[in-house]
C-alpha cells in the first residue's frame, strides 16, 4: 500500500526529497523513525480559555502511544478552538473557520490519517466537516463531560440547572449571595456540559456516523477509561489507514438517517439540525429540513437526561451510555451501516441498558414524543425548528400577540421591567440575530419576563431566527428561515400582531392581511452590515441559511461527484 506521505518523503526529485527529509529532521523526526509508517496527524483543539477541551492537553499523549503501538508515527498540531462560553456574539461562524483551518492543514501536509480531538459544541462538527471534505481516514476523540457539582446538598449540572436557578433568581426566590455560591460550585472540573446539550449530542452523532470508536462518546472526562479510549483511538486510526476506511465510507445517507433517529431518542440539541446538514453537505449529501421530522416521527425519547429529563451524563454513562441507546434503537436503524471498527452497527452494539430509569426501551420509553418539529408557514417558508421533548405540550397549539425585540441588550432590560406589556399568552419575538444578522448566537431562548416569573410562569412561546443552547428548554421556535436580515417575514412583525403555532400541523403563521404584509415589506430595508472586513465579512457574504446548515456556499460541493479530496502539488518548499 502506497502511503500519501510518500509523495513528500519518497519524491522522485532528489532535491525535493532532500528538503522534506531535512525539514523533518530539524523538527526532531529522524527519517529512520517514520520511514514506511503511516503518519498520523493529531489535531489538538485545547487552549487556556476552552475548559471543555482542556483534557486533551493530557489525552494527546495517550493517542500518540496508541499510534506508536500500532506501528504508525504520530505528529501533533494545533488548530483554532471554539470556546462557546467566551466567543461573542456567537461561536457559530467560527465553526466554519475552524473547519477550514483543519481541512487546509490536512490537505497541505504529509499526513496519512487523522485523529481529531474535540468536545466543545462547535469543535466536533467543525472537525467532521473538515474530515468529510478531505476524506482521509479520520477518527474523533472527545475530551469527555465534566463532573456534576453539588449545591446545598443537591447535585447540579452546568447548563440546564444554571437556567433553572437563574429563573428562580429572577423570580426573587434566590439572592445574589445564593448565585455567588452556585457559581463557585456548578462547574467544578474540566470537560463538556454534563447534560444532553450540544456537546454531548454531537459526540453521540459522531459515534453513530462511525467517526468515533463505539462506546467512547459518553465516557466522563475524569474517568480513567477516557485515557484508554485515547490509546485505542491512536491504535485504530493506523488500522483505518491500512484498510483505507474513509469518512465517505462511514458517513453515508443511511448513516445520517440513523443519526437523525438517534437525535430523537436522546433528546438531542436543536443545533444538530444545523451541524448534520452542514457535515452531509460537504459530502454532497442534501438533508432536507423535513428529514428531521420524517425520520424521528416514530422515535420516542429513550433517555431521561436534562434538559428533557432529570438525569446527568454521569447517570447516562453508568446506565450503559450511548452504546446502550443504540442497542435499544437497533430495530429502527439501518444496521448495516459501519462503525469506526469497520463492523456493522447490528453486530457491534450488543449490550442493553443497565438502568431503565435512565435509558429505556422502545416498548416503554421515557416519553412517547420526541425529535424536532419542523414548522412552516408565511413566517418561516423555509422552515423553523422546535425541540418537542423540551417544550410544554400545552403550548402545542397556541395563538397569541407578538411582543417584538430588535436588540438583545435592550430586550433584557425590558424583560426586567414591570412596565412591559406582556402576559403568559404573548408570543415573544427576537429578530435580526440569524446567521447574516449576527452570526446566529444562542439567544433564541428568550428569558421569561420577570413579572411573569414572579407569577409562576415558566414557559411561553418564543420565536427567533437565532439558536439556543442545547442545554436549554421550553417552547422555543428557532432557526426561522429566511432570517429577518435576509428579508424574511420575521423582519416586519409588529407588536400586537397575532401569531398562530400548530405543532401537530407543523405551521407557523403571522395572522396579518396579505396587503398589510406587502406594504410592510415594501417599506422595509435591511440594517447596515455589521462587519466591513475580515472573516466575519466573508461569513456574512457567503453563509447559507439555517435550513441549509449555515456552511459557506463556496465550501459545499454541488454533488457527490464534486465532493472529492484535491491532493496537494508536492514540490520544492
Amino acid at each position: 500500500m502506497r502511503l500519501r506521505s510518500e509523495q513528500w518523503f519518497q519524491h522522485e526529485n532528489a532535491e525535493t526529497r532532500f528538503q522534506h527529509l531535512s525539514a523533518m529532521r530539524a523538527c526532531g523526526h529522524d527519517p529512520e523513525s517514520f520511514a514506511g509508517k503511516a503518519i498520523i496527524g493529531i489535531f489538538n483543539s485545547w487552549n487556556d480559555l476552552n475548559s471543555c477541551n482542556a483534557p486533551h492537553r493530557e489525552l494527546v499523549e495517550y493517542v500518540k502511544r496508541g499510534v506508536l503501538m500500532a506501528g504508525g508515527y504520530p505528529v501533533e498540531m494545533h488548530t483554532i478552538s471554539t470556546p462557546a462560553d467566551f466567543m461573542k456574539p456567537s461561536d457559530l461562524p467560527y465553526r466554519n473557520l475552524m473547519a477550514m483551518d483543519v481541512e487546509e492543514t490536512i490537505r497541505s501536509l504529509p499526513i496519512d490519517g487523522v485523529v481529531l480531538l474535540c468536545e466543545c459544541d462547535k469543535t466536533t462538527p467543525a472537525q467532521l466537516m473538515a474530515a468529510a471534505s478531505c476524506d482521509l481516514p479520520a477518527l474523533q476523540l472527545a475530551a469527555g463531560h465534566r463532573a456534576s457539582g453539588v449545591f446545598r446538598g443537591k447535585k447540579v449540572n452546568y447548563g440546564t440547572d444554571l437556567w433553572r436557578y437563574f429563573e428562580d433568581y429572577q423570580a426573587g426566590e434566590l439572592s445574589r449571595e445564593d448565585m455567588n455560591e452556585l457559581e463557585a460550585c456548578i462547574s467544578c472540573t474540566k470537560g463538556g456540559c454534563p447534560v444532553m446539550g450540544t456537546a454531548s449530542t454531537m459526540k453521540s452523532m459522531s459515534e453513530m456516523l462511525g467517526m468515533m470508536l463505539p462506546g467512547t462518546s459518553s465516557i466522563p472526562a475524569t474517568h480513567v477509561s477516557r485515557q484508554t479510549a485515547a490509546e485505542q483511538t491512536g491504535r485504530r486510526i493506523v488500522g483505518m489507514v491500512r484498510e483505507r476506511l474513509t469518512p465517505s465510507d462511514l458517513m453515508t445517507e443511511d448513516a445520517f438517517r440513523n443519526a437523525i433517529k438517534l437525535l430523537a431518542a436522546i433528546g438531542g440539541s436543536t443545533n444538530a439540525a444545523l451541524h448534520l446538514t452542514a457535515i452531509a453537505g460537504r459530502l454532497g449529501i442534501t438533508i432536507p429540513l423535513e428529514w428531521y421530522e420524517e425520520y424521528s416521527r416514530d422515535i420516542p425519547l429513550l433517555v431521561n437526561l436534562q434538559p428533557s429529563g432529570s438525569g446527568s451524563m454521569d447517570d447516562f454513562y453508568e446506565a450503559g451510555g450511548l452504546a446502550a441507546v443504540i442497542h435499544q434503537l437497533l430495530p429502527e436503524l439501518e444496521g448495516s451501516c459501519l462503525t469506526a471498527l469497520g463492523t456493522p452497527l447490528a453486530e457491534t452494539y450488543r449490550e442493553g441498558t443497565k438502568n431503565p430509569q435512565i435509558i429505556s426501551g422502545l416498548n416503554e420509553p421515557f416519553k412517547e414524543r420526541s425529535g424536532l418539529v419542523v414548522l412552516k408557514g408565511n413566517l418561516s417558508p423555509n422552515g423553523a425548528v422546535l425541540k418537542r421533548s423540551a417544550s410544554s405540550l400545552g403550548l402545542d397549539k397556541h395563538r397569541g400577540q407578538a411582543v417584538v425585540f430588535d436588540d438583545y441588550e435592550e430586550m433584557l432590560k425590558q424583560l426586567d421591567s414591570d412596565e412591559l406589556q406582556v402576559d403568559e399568552q404573548s408570543v415573544l419575538v427576537l429578530r435580526n440575530y440569524g446567521p447574516i444578522g449576527m452570526g446566529m448566537p444562542e439567544w433564541g431562548s428568550i428569558p421569561i419576563p420577570r413579572k411573569l416569573l414572579q407569577q409562576g410562569v415558566r414557559d411561553m412561546v418564543r420565536i427567533s431566527d437565532a439558536r439556543m443552547s442545547g442545554t436549554s428548554y421550553g417552547t422555543v421556535i428557532l432557526h426561522v428561515s429566511p432570517e429577518a436580515q435576509a428579508g424574511g417575514l420575521l423582519a416586519v412583525v409588529e407588536n400586537g400582531d397575532w401569531i398562530e403555532v400548530d405543532v401537530e400541523r407543523g405551521t407557523l403563521q403571522l395572522d396579518v392581511p396579505d396587503e398589510t404584509i406587502r406594504a410592510r415589506l415594501k417599506a422595509w430595508t435591511p440594517a447596515p452590515r455589521r462587519n466591513v472586513r475580515g472573516y466575519l465579512r466573508m461569513f456574512e457574504d457567503h453563509v447559507l441559511q439555517p435550513h441549509e446548515g449555515c456552511d459557506l456556499d463556496f465550501l459545499r460541493p454541488n454533488s457527490k461527484e464534486e465532493a472529492v479530496f484535491v491532493p496537494p502539488v508536492v514540490g520544492r518548499g
